[in-house]
């Protein structure tokens, strides 16, 4: 495996960049220079994220989520230097 992350992840499993063994190893997000916790999905060339809509959900349970554009910087956090 690569110390790089993927370009586009999603942690939905029914989504088809949803990958288990890259989000059981820990992927970090920084999205406009701020570390961000609850991305539900990334695309670093495009340059956009993912993000819970508050606690609302659609009809089927799941979470509904707003789209949002700027810089994302994504890494793995065995990867990350220990200060």
């Amino acid at each position: 495996m690569s110390d790089t992350p993927p370009d586009r992840l999603a942690v939905n499993p029914k989504s088809p960049f949803y990958d288990a063994a890259i989000l059981e190893r820990g992927v970090g997000i920084r999205f406009k220079g701020e570390e961000r916790n609850n991305v539900e999905e990334y695309c670093i060339s495009e340059g956009w994220v993912r993000l819970p809509f508050g606690k609302t959900l659609d009809r089927r349970g799941n979470a509904i989520t707003v789209k949002v554009s700027g810089e994302v910087i994504a890494y793995f956090f065995d990867t990350v230097e220990k200060k």
